[in-house]
């Protein structure tokens, strides 16, 4: 098998003459033969961010099933949200001389010095859903069309307080989350839904009364629910004696928990005081229950077994000197280059739709969700 670092940099060359012909959206060329060639029955390391999170280690499990399904071994690690912790364990996976890493990053900017150890060992790296930033040491992206989970989530609460279609209701009362500033996937999140919610409110049909609006201002390190649970409180404390909150944007489903947990203790969801529109994202199994009980609104869902597949295929692809199928060369500039990456789509879910999407697709049982 001939050197992968210099396969990658042909197939980066080809590209990069081919942006005009692949965006955002379109298929890309590419695929592999299953555990083909010489690199069947090689070691891949997969890192995952956390297990305190049921979303990384469906994440992890799925990844590492796919990989052993085209005769590959697997070594899987979990940082617990510590990078510090993260970088060790990438350093250990290349000492003991894994052939590719699929990482999904704690912190997008610490893992720059370990992924220069990774290239020095011909090791690929794939990003998985997270991008890395400031290294020219990651070959491949995989993940979801980000910014369109945020326009799914605008849209959302646009539709359910009835302010689509030129309509002059308002002004209705909404606080902004985002995710952890370390997270790349953040300010694609955050973009997508104020793409949606910003003309609103430049016209005052939405009013933000904490005046918390800029990126800086509502994000949530390490995606924390506790963390927006303690931001919700204060903001209904200073912002809210007399309002209500009409809609809450919340990038993820742990969010949306501690949001509501603060909206409750606040007497939100009594006779007189309905809970607010409510978004998140990962449709884990908490937060579809809340949905079905009517207290979260709307979810996200990403089939991350589909996700764990295209980072399988990838990693597949390079080790036997073939081009991975990707769909969008353009977007995902990590600073040092941009990354070639595949984007699947999100799925809006809320109580009409949940069975179809997540039920019925066996992503869940419904026993999961009693």
């Amino acid at each position: 098998m001939r050197n992968r670092r210099a396969a990658l940099a042909a197939i980066a060359g080809a590209a990069s003459l081919a942006l005009t012909l692949t965006a955002c959206g379109q298929s890309g060329e590419g695929g592999s033969e299953e555990g083909g060639g010489d690199a069947k029955g090689a070691t891949i390391g997969i890192a995952m961010p956390t297990k305190s999170s049921e979303r990384w280690i469906a994440d992890g499990n799925n990844v590492k099933r796919n990989l052993e399904s085209k005769g590959y071994k697997t070594k899987l690690v979990y940082g617990e949200d510590d990078p510090d912790q993260q970088v060790s364990q990438i350093e250990n996976l290349i000492t003991q001389g894994v052939k590719a890493l699929i990482v999904a990053a704690i912190d997008n900017k610490s893992l720059n010095n370990v992924l220069q150890q990774a290239k020095e060992a011909d090791i690929p790296v794939i990003a998985y859903d997270r991008l890395i930033l400031g290294t020219e040491n990651v070959d491949y992206y995989a993940s979801f069309d980000n910014e369109k989970v945020g326009e799914l989530q605008g849209t959302y609460i646009l539709d359910k307080l009835g302010l689509k279609d030129g309509s002059e209701k308002g002004p209705f009362n909404i606080e902004l989350f985002a995710g952890s500033n370390d997270d790349n996937n953040t300010k694609y999140f955050f973009q997508g839904a104020m793409n949606v919610l910003k003309p609103y409110m430049d016209k005052g049909q939405l009013v933000v009364r904490s005046k918390q609006t800029a990126l800086n201002q509502v994000t949530t390190l390490r995606w924390d629910g506790g963390t927006a649970q303690k931001r919700m409180d204060d903001i209904l404390t200073s912002a809210y004696k007399r309002e209500r909150v009409d809609a809450v944007l919340s990038p993820y489903d742990g969010i949306s928990i501690g949001i509501l947990s603060a909206l409750k203790s606040d007497d939100y969801g009594s006779k007189s005081k309905p809970l607010p529109v409510v978004t998140g994202q990962d449709a884990e199994v908490a937060s579809v229950k809340s949905i079905v009980a009517g207290q979260q609104t709307q979810t996200v869902y990403k089939d991350t077994r589909k996700l764990a597949e295209v980072s399988a295929n990838m990693v597949d692809a390079v080790l036997n000197d073939k081009k991975p199928e990707v769909n969008d060369t353009k977007t995902y500039d990590n600073g040092a280059k941009v990354v070639p990456s595949y984007l699947l789509d999100p799925v809006s879910v809320d109580k009409s739709n949940y069975k179809e999407i997540l039920v019925d697709s066996g992503y869940y049982a419904e026993a999961d969700l009693k």
